[in-house]
């Protein structure tokens, strides 16, 4: 079975907006619904698209600001939350009045970065009663869908729900952990923003401006230019590659028999058709796990009198490999090889009005799949048909009927499937993910964000020096809200141990990941190199990766005097045979973790060469030695993928691993 991530382009989700907005005189981006937690005791931007000229009026809470749309048609007020509570009625109102109910006012804050942030409940330690128990009303969960995009996009398709049993499972875990931390300190409502994508890396989710004016990253730069010029002749010839590829393993598709049977007009008989629940998988449809071929389905639709004659947006969410799609007979949207990774861009067409009639519409979709797992990938929501955001969607998941026109039998089945080259927009091309999963956010006022990632950057830990800290201010300065507490983890301990010291770039990412407490104002840092696993990249406590978080948000986002870091290192000072490290944020004093000598420190001489050394604590110093080292040039502690080591302050927070050296390795 293949393994396919969900991306939708850009430009697919910009359809589906101007749907609404064709719609209605005056509409809102996705991230305002009901269920929202707006940043209490600030004034809040709202804003969205009307027609040129027109007047919007906001009201909340006893209170109202008016304002203008412009030429090109979008406007913005900015709204006075007030002290946390609700749940309260938003009244936007123009031609039209929409109503946004169940609103709380509290803490709002961005969970970003790669899998370990997106990382699910479901998937987590103890899954099962952190379920169940996460009835929590007052937190309330957005997550932004997996887009890439060349280009800045303004909405992305998503809504506001109540964190519950049913809604927790394939959140982030550590956004829900240290959200729940901080409900528990803080008894406000919290409004949590997921937005991240596994095996992603940092300046996917930089704005095009600070890599294009940051020195230091040239490469990155040169590569996103590079893309720009060069966009489109990649294209061509991965289009080829892919032709000559099914060609040559018989792969193609054998032609469109069914329309010509009929089989996409509503009063076709379906005798011979069977069920099939959507979204699903084709794998055993003619009683074979591996099958491919092409599939009919064909799902019945009552349409409400008040949208005959009016355009509609049909959603089904990612098909794999191609289709085309009909409404009533018409086909009115196809998807197929000349779109790259067709599998995964979540299909959304236009249903043109004159189609649309009161009561019995049919839909009809022809998928072919002729390459490992096809079928219907998305979620059971993301499926509908719509007219607005203001009225309810027909859902579309559940029993459809189905009828195979044909079986793909491949020859050559050895024969490699082409990869198109990462492109401008594709995932992991510079700015990418800003433009399409950060961007449609601003400026909606946040408390501050939190990030776990570094994993797809551990090969270029010195450019993450510079990247990480760009990405950061480049996140500030769109957002037009200061420098905003910005808290992220540093990599969990990984791979196999080492017996003797040895260079490592997971140890160098830590180690940049360190030097942004110091490059990057307001900024704190969560040490998780304690409870990592060996053989799996997603540690699943995950639980405590969320309360070291909390724990720096109320330093720095709320101002407690508490302890919320584990030793950092300060100094060296050679004294003899032995050199005498400082510390920051000691937090009433040194101590191990299992109460056993202090583990994980190395030494060197003049030469370089480390050895294992023996370390004592001493007050709030740890004192380094080696019998066989005379005169002391550097310190490591920690300096592995996966040490062993157990140096922690009395608060139970671990050391970050460092070395003494870093200014020669340059």
């Amino acid at each position: 079975m293949q393994l396919r991530k969900t991306a939708i382009p850009g430009s697919l989700i910009l359809i589906c907006v101007m749907g609404s907005y064709l719609q209605a005189q005056v509409s809102l981006p996705s991230i305002f619904s009901d269920n929202m937690v707006l940043q209490r005791e600030r004034a809040v931007p709202i804003w969205g698209h009307a027609q040129a000229g027109e007047t919007i009026k906001v009201s909340f809470r006893d209170q109202s600001v008016s304002t203008v749309a412009k030429s090109d048609g979008r406007w913005r007020v900015d709204v006075p939350t007030g002290k946390a509570g609700g749940p309260f009625e938003m009244t936007i109102e123009s031609q039209i009045k929409i109503v946004l109910k169940n609103i709380l006012v509290g803490e709002v804050w961005v969970c970003s970065g790669q899998s370990n942030m997106q990382w699910s409940v479901r998937n987590s330690f103890n899954a099962e009663q952190e379920i169940a128990s996460a009835n929590s009303p007052e937190i309330r969960l957005f997550t932004v869908p997996c887009v890439a995009s060349a280009t800045p996009q303004v909405d992305c398709n998503s809504s506001w729900v109540v964190c519950s049993p049913q809604t927790i499972p394939d959140f982030s875990a550590v956004g829900y952990f240290f959200g729940k931390q901080l409900y528990e300190h803080l008894n406000v409502p919290i409004g949590l923003i997921n937005t991240s994508w596994g095996g992603t890396n940092a300046e996917t989710w930089t704005p095009r401006e600070n890599i294009a004016g940051t020195p230091g990253l040239e490469q990155i730069r040169d590569r996103l230019l590079a893309m720009e010029q060069s966009e489109g002749k990649s294209d061509q010839e991965y289009l080829k590659q892919l032709a000559a590829w099914e060609k040559a393993s018989r792969r193609e598709d054998p032609g469109n028999t069914g329309f010509a049977k009929g089989w996409a007009k509503p009063d076709t008989k379906l005798d011979d058709w069977q069920t099939m629940d959507l979204p699903g998988r084709l794998d055993s449809l003619s009683g074979r796990c591996d099958f491919d071929g092409v599939v009919w389905f064909r799902k019945d639709v009552q349409v409400p009198e008040t949208w005959a004659g009016k355009e509609l947006m049909l959603e089904l969410g990612p098909i794999d490999d191609y289709d085309i799609t009909y409404f009533n007979g018409k086909q009115i949207g196809a998807t197929g090889r000349e779109t790259k990774r067709a599998w995964t861009v979540s299909r959304c067409y236009k249903v043109p009005g004159e189609l649309v009639k009161a009561g019995r519409n049919v839909i009809a979709v022809r998928v072919v799949d002729n390459f490992m797992g096809g079928g219907f990938f998305g979620t059971a929501k993301a499926m509908k048909l719509w007219l607005n955001k203001l009225e309810p969607s027909i859902m579309l998941a559940g029993t459809w009927q189905y009828r195979i026109e044909a079986e793909i039998i491949p020859v050559e089945t050895t024969l490699p499937k082409p990869e198109p080259q990462t492109s401008l927009g594709g995932v992991n091309s510079p700015c990418a993910l800003y433009n399409a999963m950060i961007h449609p956010l601003l400026p909606f006022a946040i408390q501050g964000a939190i990030w776990y990632q570094g994993e797809s950057n551990a090969g270029r830990a010195y450019e993450y020096r510079t990247l990480f800290p760009a990405m950061i201010q480049g996140w500030r300065t769109v957002w037009g809200q200061g420098n905003f507490p910005f808290l992220f983890v540093q990599l969990a301990n990984y791979m196999q141990q080492k017996p003797v010291p040895c260079e490592s770039n997971w140890a160098e990412l830590r180690e940049s990941q360190t030097m942004t407490l110091d490059a990057s104002p307001n900024t704190a840092m969560a040490v998780i190199i304690d409870i990592g696993e060996a053989n799996d990249i997603h540690p699943k406590n995950k639980q405590d990766v969320g309360k070291r978080l909390a724990l720096a948000a109320r330093a720095k986002a709320y101002g407690e005097n508490i302890v919320y870091s584990g030793p950092i290192y300060d100094s060296m000072t050679p004294e003899g045979n032995k050199a005498v490290i400082r510390f920051r944020h000691v937090g009433g004093g040194l101590a191990t973790r299992d109460g056993e000598d202090l583990k994980g420190f190395a030494i060197a001489g003049a030469d370089g060469k480390f050895v294992w050394a023996k370390a004592k604590i001493q007050g709030d110093t740890v004192v380094v030695w080696n019998d066989d080292v005379a005169k002391p040039a550097a310190v490591r502690y920690a300096w592995a993928d996966n040490p062993v080591c157990n140096l922690i302050n009395k608060a139970g927070l671990p050391a970050s691993p460092f070395r003494t050296d870093s200014e020669l390795m340059k």
